[in-house]
């Protein structure tokens, strides 16, 4: 079991910069890959970035790939979601996410791929 306890979220102005943060605990990180996916009312749970533990690789959705950056802190077993130049259509619910990867990679870019969410934090873009 892996559990996944989000901080970070908040009301910012467009333009504007949040840190989000999430912290894993429960086992051994080794073997997971750690992302961020998103949600808004009626729409289905995006992914957003992902990075694989074991090597550091990172992935991104094209739409904030030149604006957001994910990054982790191994001794506190955390990954950040490092946001900017944020736009209205960010606004969302962040979910962190956990998969475990297999013995031919990893997946988690899709929902069903993932094995551990955290609860959810409200990012709000409004002037």
């Amino acid at each position: 079991q892996v559990q996944l306890v989000e901080s970070g979220g908040g009301l910012v102005q467009p333009g504007g910069s949040l840190r989000l943060s999430c912290e894993a605990s429960g086992r051994t990180l080794s073997n997971i890959a750690m992302g961020w996916f998103r949600q808004t009312p009626g729409k289905e749970r995006e992914f957003v970035a992902a990075l694989t533990w074991s090597d550091g690789k990172i992935f991104y959705r094209n739409s904030v790939k030149d604006r957001f950056g994910i990054s982790r802190d191994v001794a506190k077993n955390t990954v950040y979601l490092q946001m900017n130049n944020l736009k209205p259509e960010d606004a969302a619910v962040y979910y962190c996410s956990a998969s475990v990867c297999a013995s031919y990679g990893c997946m988690f870019r899709l929902p069903t791929d993932i094995d551990y969410w955290g609860q959810g934090t409200q990012v709000t873009v409004s002037s």
